[in-house]
């Protein structure tokens, strides 16, 4: 062997003698799904970029300008930076760290590989969990001259915690250390301890250098001590076991109902687990209906079995419900349904979790309204202690209960990882805010049912003779809200009609008592008014509410629960000064003062309402004045004399 062993790939022969047969063989070799994860400046960008060059999947005008870059912005003096060639945002080149998780694509004679390089520093550990979420392997680079770090345990953490099972563990840069087999060996030991501790009960350790090439297409003469294989090799052997998903029970997340004409009716998505024949039972979830299925439909033709990770269509023998978000089971092996469930959860956003606001959660096909508690524990990934918590901060991970509006189908995230594992999507900037795994559903979510009622809202809305509905006042403390809100009930129950006033301050001596005024009880305090408020539109009322309700998920969330045309949002639009100037009880002096913390307008946030079905400028109109407005809108009724 050289010194370092120029690159094994070598152009396929059989390109130049039959270049349909090449692209079959192509189109067939298995694919390899892995990431490059570990501490900031540990390689990572690096070690891809040599696996790109020596596998010749650089194109001659990007090898010009990958050394040009190198001259002028690489971080190895004359050198060609192999990281340039995956670090392509304009950030990542200047400050030489990798931001984005960046895919490339690159073969070998033996398999194809999708890589992602995903960033060290702490700030994006987000990114990582991206990356990871459908790699089959990791590459966990360590830096021989700094050992273990922070970053290589949260990392190693996270891989284990979304399902990776295979683990490289890549001592980098041996060629800044003399190849030194002692430093190496410690590495090894003290990785190999954290390992355990966390269920990571294999890995392959190997000493490389990205820069120079060691131990990556072929063995190096520069570390004779170590007798394993080279990464190209063991990445190429590795045996990534498909069978398992394929012998569990099937199912299939619905993605599209395949409606082209009246004589055709398909369910299309990608088989998540299990084989499917023709005549084979099935039942979908989660309305339980079963039939049998007759045929699966492919572009080119009808299959006889399909497997765990085909996209097909499957039409059933008979006509029953089924749509996107659906899950197609194995009739006699069906998944959970549940709306409660304990979960890991990895919060990737800025704002921390708000315990008791409403989110998207996106699980498989299925996306539903769901709450987080607040977290039972923290995982402090260094010691991995459990740290009391009432809130997850970017980057943290936590247990905690989950509630969703309406029962979703689930398995645990280590037995299926399509019906396991979820986003939480902020509804007012979509923007994703966590990713999580689902341990199991609670045993009171399959204990406690709805009963049936006998007489049900609408009955209650005609004995009553009029619509329910629920006319939720927002606006800052002093904008007058109470004052209007109790001028409209008595002109509705001089009219006749069924009310009840919720205010803000009353319902805080009693049912909310126990809340205080940080963001997370103001949150709480609105979900539990909201529910009041949807049983007493089930008992035919009109309800009328009084609160602040600073946030707009909140108010969304309310909204959400009831039929639509129910929810009358009515912003009492006060500007702040205006509503300090009043003060009837003094509590903006006390604000002002530094004696009363959390109050809205003042150092606790209030977000106005974009659209509301009713505004009122109290600068503008009398709180009479404003009630007649609200009852004419309401029910079509105004006297000046109510």
């Amino acid at each position: 062997m050289s010194d370092v062993a120029d690159p094994i790939y070598k152009t396929d022969a059989l390109i130049a003698q039959d270049i349909d047969a090449y692209l079959d063989q192509h189109q067939h070799k298995s694919m390899l799904r892995f990431i490059t994860c570990g501490s900031v400046d540990d390689g990572k960008s690096t070690l891809i970029g040599r696996l790109l060059y020596d596998s010749k999947m650089i194109f001659e005008d990007q090898l010009a300008a990958l050394e040009a870059d190198s001259k002028r912005v690489g971080t190895q003096g004359q050198e060609i930076d192999f990281a340039l060639l995956v670090d392509g945002l304009a950030a990542e080149r200047e400050q030489g760290i990798t931001i984005d998780v960046a895919y490339r694509f690159f073969s070998t004679e033996k398999r194809k590989f999708i890589v992602a390089d995903t960033p060290g520093h702490e700030q994006y550990t987000r990114n990582m969990v991206t990356g990871a979420s459908t790699a089959d392997l990791a590459v966990i680079l360590i830096d021989a001259r700094k050992g273990v770090l922070t970053q290589t345990r949260r990392h190693s953490y996270l891989a284990q915690l979304v399902g990776i099972r295979h683990i490289v563990l890549a001592v980098n840069k041996m060629d800044l250390v003399d190849y030194d087999q002692a430093v190496f060996d410690g590495i090894v030991k003290d990785y190999a301890d954290f390992a355990q501790s966390i269920g990571i009960t294999h890995f392959v350790p190997m000493p490389i250098s990205g820069f120079k090439g060691d131990n990556i297409t072929a063995l190096s003469a520069n570390t004779p001590w170590y007798t394993g294989p080279s990464l190209i090799e063991h990445l190429e052997t590795v045996e990534v076991d498909n069978s398992a998903d394929q012998q569990a029970p099937f199912r299939l997340p619905v993605q599209w109902v395949n409606r082209p004409n009246l004589d055709f009716r398909g369910f299309a998505g990608l088989i998540a687990a299990g084989t499917v024949k023709p005549g084979d039972a099935i039942r979908v979830l989660p309305s339980g209906k079963t039939s049998t299925v007759s045929r699966i439909v492919m572009l080119d033709g009808d299959l006889d079995e399909a497997v765990a990770g085909q996209s097909v269509t499957l039409c059933f023998s008979d006509e029953i419900d089924c749509s996107r978000g659906d899950v197609i089971a194995a009739a006699g092996e069906p998944p959970q349904v549940a709306d409660q469930f304990e979960a890991t959860v990895v919060w990737m956003s800025d704002e921390a979790l708000k315990p008791g606001r409403a989110y998207w959660l996106k699980i498989g096909t299925q996306t539903v309204s769901a709450t987080l508690q607040a977290p039972k524990y923290e995982i402090n990934v260094n010691t991995l202690e459990h740290l009391a918590a009432k809130t997850l901060e970017l980057n943290g991970i936590g247990v905690a209960e989950l509630t969703t509006d309406k029962p979703i189908v689930f398995e645990p995230y280590a037995e299926n990882r399509a019906l396991g594992g979820f986003i939480l999507i902020d509804k007012i900037s979509n923007a994703t805010v966590a990713a999580g795994m689902l341990h199991f559903s609670l045993r009171r979510a399959q204990n406690v049912h709805w009963q049936a009622m006998d007489v049900g809202r609408e009955a209650h809305a005609a004995q009553k003779g009029q619509t329910p509905a629920v006319l939720w006042f927002t606006g800052l403390s002093g904008s007058g809200k109470s004052t209007i809100a109790n001028i409209v009930e008595k002109k509705l129950f001089a009219l006749g009609r069924h009310t009840f006033l919720l205010d803000g301050d009353n319902v805080r001596h009693g049912l909310n008592k126990d809340l205080g005024f940080t963001e997370a009880d103001r949150i709480e305090n609105i979900r539990r008014v909201g529910e009041v408020a949807k049983l007493m539109t089930d008992a035919g009322l009109i309800v009328i509410t009084a609160f602040i309700s600073p946030f707009r998920a909140e108010r969304e969330m309310v909204r959400a629960m009831l039929p639509a045309g129910e929810f009358i949002e009515i912003f009492v639009d006060t500007p702040l000064a205006e509503a300090e100037k009043r003060d009837v009880k003094g509590l903006y002096k006390k604000a002002r003062a530094g004696e009363l913390k959390n109050f809205t307008g003042i150092d606790s946030p209030y977000e106005a309402p974009e659209r509301p079905e009713i505004r009122i400028d109290t600068t503008q109109i009398t709180p009479e004045a404003a009630a007649d407005l609200i009852v004419e809108r309401i029910i079509g009724v105004w006297s000046p004399d109510l």
